[in-house]
């Protein structure tokens, strides 16, 4: 008799819930947090490179951000690449240091935010239904395939059922934490 490699299953919803924890990271809360830095690319040595590679980030305060650039050379392309990146900052260079002032959020700011972590959890939602999917593809297989009985059939088909959901809920919960923590004035 085959079995259902249910603990493939689990890694693969669960990475799609580590991929929405790291897209929703990047997403601004008002809050000074060197996650919200980690999608900008800096043209160094002749390649993009992500910002952390170039230069250490910190956090000063609340609401301010610092970014300790090891090459001097590299200060500018830094400079450039934080105003390029889309996020609405305007970094002040000082030297080798770059401190970039975060500022606060308007509440349509807000709102557009947590349509991003929507976006982002349905996303997840979805890939999680699909893993859900290829273990019912494989146990409709199994039991054509008389590889096994009716009840253990049922038994996966069942115990499939409760990861994804489970693995929903999880998405559920961190997409409701986001949007308070954007919404949070």
């Amino acid at each position: 008799m085959a079995d259902l490699d249910i603990e493939d299953l689990k890694r693969r919803m669960n990475q799609a819930i580590d991929v929405l924890k790291h897209e929703m990271a990047g997403l601004r809360t008002g809050r000074a947090s060197p996650s919200l830095l980690e999608p900008v690319v800096v043209e160094a040595y002749g390649s993009r490179m992500p910002i952390n590679q170039v230069g250490n980030i910190n956090v000063a305060d609340a609401r301010l951000l610092t970014v300790n650039v090891w090459d001097k050379s590299l200060v500018s392309a830094v400079d450039k690449a934080i105003r390029a990146s889309g996020l609405g900052l305007n970094p002040a260079v000082d030297g080798q240091l770059i401190r970039i002032p975060i500022p606060e959020l308007t509440q349509e700011r807000r709102q557009e935010y947590g349509k991003i972590a929507g976006k982002y959890a349905e996303q997840a939602r979805v890939a999680i239904r699909n893993v859900r999917r290829d273990g019912m593809e494989q146990l409709k297989k199994m039991l054509k395939g008389h590889e096994m009985s009716e009840d253990e059939h049922q038994m996966y088909h069942d115990e499939v059922q409760e990861l994804t959901d489970a693995a929903i809920k999880r998405v559920d919960e961190a997409l409701a934490h986001k949007e308070k923590e954007i919404m949070q004035v």
